[in-house]
């Protein structure tokens, strides 16, 4: 990168609290994605307290060179590990180069994030049950519909977050080709989709095959995959209200689906339910609070 990168990066620094920079090269060998299209070179300037997640994008030319330059905000890096969110970028900032760090805290942060630790890979894994469950849930209504190749896509859409749990519980950060990490697995979710990308029972049968063995999936990683959850609601003796789990920043990589994980978990017994008095608003109907 020229001088002129850095000179530009440090007349920004006070503006946008900038603590370094990481550079992703395209060897030109393979094909990289949208994210490197076109682009020898991506630039991630990272910086803190950012509005925005991802504030600035900027294509530029250095001699004959084109990159693509994003200024991105270093807490918003950290949730996308968590909640397994915008994974190119995230693979980029693994396998990237530090090229300026400030005051090592970019380094830090690296090294928190390629280390995946026990707190990250945790909320990681509640994230891809959560959404395991809610493509078996989907795929099953398709099937119900006779809508096949929905319901084929969104199984194989839960497989997919069935092997990150997979990769996850060997402490591995699951990536864009996470077929290619759980292959050296031997692992239940590869014999899975083999059996239903390459079995000569008819399509309805396979996706049907799948699905009895994902529900034994569910049962089975409820309450390991469920943990941050299930402390939650027993840190304290009073009981939550749905309202109060979905504003809990912990939560809130799994807002979305928290309401279908929760009754799942009253429905195996796992979470117990109460009803209040009368909620007081909309209806006259009691308010549900739950616990364990």
């Amino acid at each position: 990168m020229n001088l002129t990168f850095f000179s530009l990066i440090n007349e920004e620094r006070a503006d946008r609290n900038i603590i370094g920079a990481m550079e992703y090269r395209h060897d030109g060998g393979s094909f990289i994605g949208s994210l490197l299209h076109d682009f020898e070179l991506l630039i991630l300037v990272i910086c803190k307290d950012l509005d925005q997640d991802i504030v600035t994008i900027e294509h530029c030319m250095s001699g004959d060179m084109h990159y693509q330059l994003l200024y991105i905000d270093s807490n918003a890096i950290q949730r996308w590990v968590m909640a397994g969110d915008n994974r190119e970028i995230v693979q980029c900032f693994i396998h990237g180069k530090i090229i300026w760090d400030v005051d090592g805290e970019l380094a830090s942060l690296h090294a928190n994030i390629t280390e995946f630790g026990e707190s990250m890979r945790e909320q990681r894994k509640f994230k891809e049950f959560t959404k395991f469950l809610q493509m078996c849930l989907e795929a099953k209504r398709y099937v119900q519909e006779k809508d096949l190749m929905d319901a084929y896509y969104s199984v194989i859409q839960a497989l997919k977050h069935y092997a990150r749990i997979e990769l996850i519980d060997q402490g591995i950060l699951p990536e864009s080709s996470v077929w290619e990490q759980v292959r050296s697995l031997n692992s239940v979710v590869y014999k899975l989709f083999d059996e239903l990308t390459d079995n000569k029972e008819t399509l309805e049968q396979r996706i049907e095959l799948v699905l009895i063995a994902s529900e034994f999936t569910v049962v089975s990683k409820m309450v390991d995959c469920c943990s941050p959850l299930l402390r939650i609601l027993g840190s304290r003796k009073v009981t939550w209200s749905i309202q109060e789990l979905i504003r809990l920043p912990e939560l809130s990589h799994v807002k979305e689906e928290l309401p279908m994980v929760l009754r799942k978990l009253v429905y195996r017994s796992i979470v117990k339910e109460s009803a209040t008095g009368p909620r007081g608003g909309y209806g006259d109907g009691s308010e549900i609070r739950y616990w364990v």
